[in-house]
């Protein structure tokens, strides 16, 4: 048997609170997230926290197109899936985006 846990959106803020082309800090009660939003009007979700041994604030990455690149150790990062780019290795966690009424909403667990 497996436990399910409740998920949620919750609403972060107006998509134009979120500059393209860079990341902004977001909680949501323990949970701290990076917010990316692409030139091509894309908003991205993921743990605000590097996947590697020293973790850093992701939401300092620097975006280039569906990507970001660590600013700690320049590991490149899919926007979409949260995997870093070969030849490193590694995955940050991502969570779903939507935006309704002008509003980014982010799905978190409950």
């Amino acid at each position: 048997m497996s436990v399910q846990t409740q998920r949620a959106y919750r609403a972060v803020g107006p998509l134009l609170a979120f500059p393209v082309g860079a990341g902004k800090e977001v909680r949501i009660g323990t949970l701290e997230l990076a917010v990316f939003r692409t030139s091509d009007g894309g908003v991205f979700a993921l743990e605000n926290r590097t996947p590697h041994r020293k973790g850093g604030p992701l939401a300092e990455a620097i975006v280039s197109g569906h990507y970001i690149y660590c600013p700690l150790r320049d590991l490149k990062i899919s926007l979409r899936d949260g995997m870093v780019q070969e030849p490193d290795t590694g995955q940050a966690r991502t969570y779903p985006v939507k935006i309704e009424d002008g509003c980014v909403h982010i799905e978190v667990p409950e």
